[in-house]
């Protein structure tokens, strides 16, 4: 029985991919809602979603794990603004909707936002 579910690759090397996710956290904190390719959004959500509940938690530590992520004016606003938000919600924090695709590569494209 496996249990474990490999991450997806993206075509990328390990370097590049985690540079990519820390890109789409960087936006998705900044705009609150990003339009990415499904397979980037599906990859971004569990991320976010950690960074989201240590940002809950209001430590020090917490701060400096979020600021090495994401940097120090997104930390701001993750800590200020969208984490009391989500105070009372154990989970889900992020929505995926499915967009149309995209129509130079017919790339299935997704929108990722912060629930209200």
């Amino acid at each position: 029985m496996k249990h474990h579910r490999p991450a997806r690759k993206l075509s990328r090397t390990k370097n590049q991919r985690h540079a990519l996710i820390k890109s789409l956290m960087l936006s998705l904190v900044i705009h609150e809602r990003i339009t990415t390719t499904l397979a980037k959004a599906r990859e971004l959500r569990p991320n976010i979603e950690k960074l989201v509940t240590k940002a809950k938690g209001g430590t020090i530590a917490q701060r400096r794990v979020a600021t090495a992520l994401i940097g120090a004016q997104a930390t701001k606003k993750l800590f200020d603004v969208i984490a009391p938000k989500f105070a009372d919600r154990k989970g889900g924090y992020t929505r995926l909707l499915k967009l149309p695709p995209r129509v130079t590569d017919k790339a299935e494209m997704g929108l990722i936002e912060f629930v209200q």
